[in-house]
């Protein structure tokens, strides 16, 4: 019986990886330079390669950073993070390996119910940060393919919030078919087969709270982020920043074949913002100097 289970959850996990290189290739395959696995041998054939020198609008693996994908990219990418999610969940919760048995359609269709509360049993960490997380991921993914999306700063222009809108959007059917799509919690561990397991919570905080957290990242980006890398010339320190202090951006990035730093507007080697601010410096006191 312990054989068979074990069976059973070596084949849920090779179905989640092949659906990972599936779409890897599906949309991206034309450029297949382009993903991490060449980017890393690339790598290893230099003594230095983070130091690697290119322009900022060419840092995008697969194609130039102003040509996204659009749509079916972001398809693409999305199925590539639910195969990671699915990937964790399946590996990591005994609870989950324990419902992959019993009959797939009759098991699905009793699991895909409509909340009648709005908890749905799990506590306040998951379902307050981590829904969330999960919504600003999948919205960063959307705004990775969407045209120019990724180039707007925070601030009160209208073109970042229906950019930012639009990821909301995206981030609620990407949550609806984590909850009870095909390729989902409610197909892969049945979870909603008991009543008390679905709630409302996960539906709401997921994209509204997703848009608080891509929000909050642009900003932290935008003004905590760029200053530390005015300040170090580091590039992994660099990397560091950006990957820790923006998770759920770097998160997408890797859904999307990217490295978890990358930035579409700035290169990670970039030297320009110390140097300008001193050379700003420099013409401010030298005109101070030959005031009359």
């Amino acid at each position: 019986m312990a054989g068979s289970s074990q069976g059973r959850t070596v084949a849920w996990l090779g179905v989640l990886v092949a659906s990972c290189i599936v779409a890897s290739g599906e949309v991206h395959g034309q450029e297949a330079s382009g993903t991490l696995v060449d980017s890393s041998t690339d790598r290893l054939e230099v003594s230095q390669p983070s130091r690697e020198r290119v322009r900022p609008d060419d840092t995008r693996f697969w194609q130039a950073a102003d040509t996204h994908g659009g749509v079916m990219a972001a398809v693409s990418d999305s199925v590539r993070l639910l195969s990671l999610q699915h990937a964790f969940r399946v590996s990591l919760s005994s609870k989950t390996r324990g419902e992959l048995g019993g009959p797939f359609l009759k098991d699905y269709g009793s699991s895909v119910r409509m909340p009648h509360t709005w908890g749905d049993g799990d506590g306040w960490v998951i379902n307050y940060l981590g829904h969330p997380s999960q919504g600003a991921t999948s919205g960063w993914v959307w705004l990775q393919n969407e045209a120019g999306a990724e180039r707007q700063t925070l601030g009160r222009s209208r073109r970042y919030w229906t950019s930012r809108g639009r990821a909301l959007a995206w981030s609620a059917v990407y949550s609806t078919q984590f909850e009870i799509g095909p390729y989902s919690e409610a197909s892969i561990g049945n979870v909603g087969l008991r009543p008390e397991t679905t709630g409302w919570t996960d539906y709401v905080m997921t994209p509204v709270g997703g848009l608080a957290m891509i929000v909050a990242e642009d900003a932290i980006d935008q003004h905590l982020v760029r200053w530390l890398e005015r300040h170090t010339n580091n590039e992994p320190l660099r990397a560091i920043y950006r990957s820790f202090m923006t998770p759920n951006r770097a998160m997408a990035n890797v859904a999307g074949g990217r490295w978890p730093w990358h930035r579409t507007t700035r290169d990670l080697g970039e030297r320009w913002p110390r140097k300008s601010a001193t050379l700003s410096q420099g013409k401010g006191d030298d005109s101070i100097r030959n005031s009359p």
